[in-house]
């Protein structure tokens, strides 16, 4: 089994996260004015977004291939992008991810934002969401 690595996936390369997202039917997109991280072995197996947004960062697009769940793929990429970052990270996620999110040092976040407080509402309208930050 190859090793993975974690690491920001240069720019030339960002159609490669959006062709993974693909493979796997997910509705997760890649912006090119995103940094955008992946975890990979022999293929991407992970992929995220973080999109600047005020004085700090908005994780979003993270999905892991179903054949790589449940080994820390997904925790391990979060940290190595987040411990990357210079400010807060803010998230939202299914109210039942928020046990995984809190293990990994985020914390409810009440103060967001405007953009992303707007967004939130927005989302809240269709189903259940939370918003989660850390480094703040």
């Amino acid at each position: 089994m190859t090793a993975i690595t974690y690491a920001p996936l240069e720019a030339p390369q960002w159609p490669l996260l959006n062709k993974f997202y693909r493979s796997h039917q997910s509705s997760m997109k890649a912006v090119k004015d995103a940094q955008l991280w992946v975890a990979r072995g022999d293929e991407i197996i992970a992929g995220l977004c973080l999109r600047t947004q005020a004085h700090g960062f908005w994780l979003t697009g993270l999905f892991v291939a179903p054949l790589s769940r449940k080994q820390g793929v997904a925790a391990a990429l979060v940290n190595r992008a987040v411990t990357a970052c210079d400010g807060p990270v803010w998230l939202f996620c299914d109210p039942e991810l928020q046990g995984f999110y809190e293990g990994l040092g985020f914390t409810l976040e009440a103060e967001l934002p405007q953009a992303l407080h707007e967004r939130l509402v927005r989302y809240q309208r269709n189903k259940a969401m939370i918003a989660l930050g850390i480094g703040l």
